[in-house]
């Protein structure tokens, strides 16, 4: 169980710290910084019951902070699947064959590949003999 937390806290401070790739939408509200962040986890952590009711404050520096984190980890996973997919995405599908594969510098491919040997139908030894004095099971 620590283990699942520590990597998930690994994660979000990995993801938190990705680029996002492009400008944010400017909110009305005004940004967060790192302190109000730090100093609402810290305020949520303390008081896990009924904190909004006596720290609204918190709440709302918290909820943005969620936001923010939401925001950045969603840009984030977006450019990791985009380079992941442009890297691991095949140049060419196979569904169609290139010009060059059916005929290269004017010489046909072979298509018939085996020896006269491989032709040759498998040995399967004598055929079994039929005795006509055998007793058959009734």
């Amino acid at each position: 169980m620590f283990f699942l937390l520590r990597t998930a806290f690994w994660l979000s401070i990995v993801l938190a710290l990705l680029p996002t790739g492009g400008s944010q939408p400017k909110s009305k509200e005004a940004s967060i910084n790192p302190i109000e962040a730090v100093s609402a986890a810290g305020a949520a952590v303390s008081d896990l019951s009924g904190f909004c009711a006596r720290q609204p404050d918190a709440c709302v520096v918290g909820a943005q902070a969620a936001s923010a984190f939401g925001q950045r980890a969603q840009a984030g996973a977006k450019m990791v699947y985009e380079f992941l997919s442009e890297k691991m995405a095949p140049s060419e599908t196979g569904s169609v064959a290139p010009a060059k594969a059916a005929h290269t510098a004017g010489t046909k491919t072979m298509q018939h590949t085996l020896t006269p040997a491989d032709l040759q139908p498998a040995w399967r030894g004598p055929a079994p003999r039929k005795d006509k004095d055998a007793k058959r099971p009734a």
